[in-house]
């Protein structure tokens, strides 16, 4: 057995010469873990978490973990985390927060005592009960391929070995474990498949596990081919924030290439198949989640943080005025006019004369039905229009700040025009120039 967890070491490229943190629960899988670690010749520390879950029982667990390293004289880290708390607070499964607060805690250890690794006892069984747990929730082609032996610093040397030859070889050496009494019920999915289905996908095929598995590298292998094409036609129709939807539909799965795109910025199987569903919807039409928004515009979909609204300001005189909740600011200044006065052809400058406004001025988000006289044409429009005719985008739309004097007139649409209604002209006395600039 310790031959063939070599292999499967070396294969994968687990483990070299470094300190490694070895998860340690008590139960048979971490214990063997622990032992083969060190008959292997690693720099192993332990590390047991205290969920406070099982009452006297999660206390044993620790007592045993305690006694177990002092006896190989391995160096142990304990902690104890409220779980239900944790779960209540973050609106968490218990099992969900174990696992956050599991995992977080590693992660701080290895840095803190500077480990390479974080040595994890999944083992082949496990793995089937992944698949089989990925599959009746609805997974795609990666959901099949089972649990990695690396995940960043999470490493899995057991994956190679089953239950069963994980309790041969405790048995081999002599070496007790304790047994967590919530594994024996099934009150929760992965217990449910292990204590319930397993035994009768056996009764079906005894090799159903070893079957599962050899199925899983299967489509371990057409993943890569899957991801090689997929980041090809992902490349052809997305810049990183805009998706071409004509381009999408030309590759030979649109719906995969969508999804793909889409995931990595949150958003479920069920919303990327209402976007789907939708490609031929008006500009305009949007989907959100917690951070982010798709937008459809113009045979394009825009992808950005969903939109926070930036409260007004009120500008009441001269001076350098910060814009709430955000890194930029506006200047404001009065000037007679001169020979020496520039009037600004720059975006985020504009000189206006200073005489067509009253203060005090307002800075803030566009708003429907908003107007306003570009300096250079005749009449009014709106600036919806104006922005749709710049060809911006909907976020860009979205984002468009403007300043409103006090009778409400919009004197310039910031980054694009001033307003010939408070444009410099040869009755001008004195300029008010606004600088608005990102810090």
């Amino acid at each position: 057995m310790l031959n063939k967890l070599k292999t499967y070491i070396a294969k994968h490229k687990l483990l070299g010469n470094g300190k490694y943190i070895v998860a340690l629960s008590g139960g048979a899988d971490s214990v063997c873990l622990l032992r083969v670690m060190l008959s292997l010749g690693y720099n192993v520390e332990a590390a047991h978490c205290n969920f406070r879950l099982r009452g006297d029982e999660s206390n044993r667990d620790e007592e045993f973990c305690t006694s177990l390293c002092a006896r190989l004289d391995v160096p142990l880290h304990k902690v104890h985390f409220d779980t239900r708390e944790y779960a209540s607070l973050h609106k968490v499964s218990i099992e969900m927060a174990a696992r956050e607060l599991r995992y977080a805690y590693f992660e701080q250890l290895r840095l803190a005592i500077g480990a390479d690794g974080i040595v994890v006892a999944h083992h082949s069984d496990d793995n089937v009960e992944t698949i089989l747990l990925n599959l009746v929730r609805g997974t795609g082609i990666y959901g099949l391929e089972g649990i990695k032996p690396r995940n960043g610093f999470i490493l899995r040397p057991l994956l190679c070995l089953s239950k069963n030859e994980i309790l041969d070889y405790l048995s081999s050496v002599n070496q007790d474990f304790i047994t967590d009494s919530s594994n024996l019920v099934d009150d929760v999915q992965r217990n449910k498949i292990r204590l319930n289905l397993m035994p009768v996908l056996r009764s079906v095929n005894p090799s159903a596990s070893e079957n599962i598995l050899t199925t899983a590298e299967n489509i371990s292998q057409a993943a890569r081919v899957y991801s090689h094409a997929i980041n090809e036609s992902v490349n052809e129709c997305f810049d990183g924030k805009a998706l071409d939807i004509t381009k999408l539909l030309q590759q030979p799965s649109p719906e995969a290439v969508l999804y793909e795109v889409l995931k990595t910025f949150d958003f479920s199987s069920g919303t990327v198949r209402q976007i789907f569903d939708n490609l031929s919807a008006p500009s305009g039409k949007t989907w959100s989640n917690d951070t982010y928004t798709v937008a459809m515009d113009r045979g394009t979909l825009f992808i950005g943080k969903s939109y926070s609204e930036t409260p007004p300001l009120v500008i009441p005189e001269e001076g350098l005025y910060r814009i709430a909740g955000d890194v930029s600011n506006i200047k404001v200044e009065v000037a007679p006019l001169t020979a020496e006065t520039i009037i600004s052809k720059e975006p985020f400058i504009a000189t206006l004369d200073a005489d067509k406004v009253a203060f005090p001025l307002t800075l803030r988000l566009v708003q429907t039905g908003d107007r306003f006289v570009p300096f250079g044409m005749k009449g009014s429009k709106l600036i919806s229009d104006y922005l749709t005719d710049k060809k911006k985008n909907y976020f860009q739309r979205k984002a468009q700040l403007v300043v409103a004097d006090a009778t409400d007139k919009i004197v310039w649409l910031i980054g694009e025009r001033v307003s010939a209604e408070a444009s410099v002209g040869p009755d001008t006395i004195k300029v008010l120039t606004l600088r608005y600039s990102k810090e």
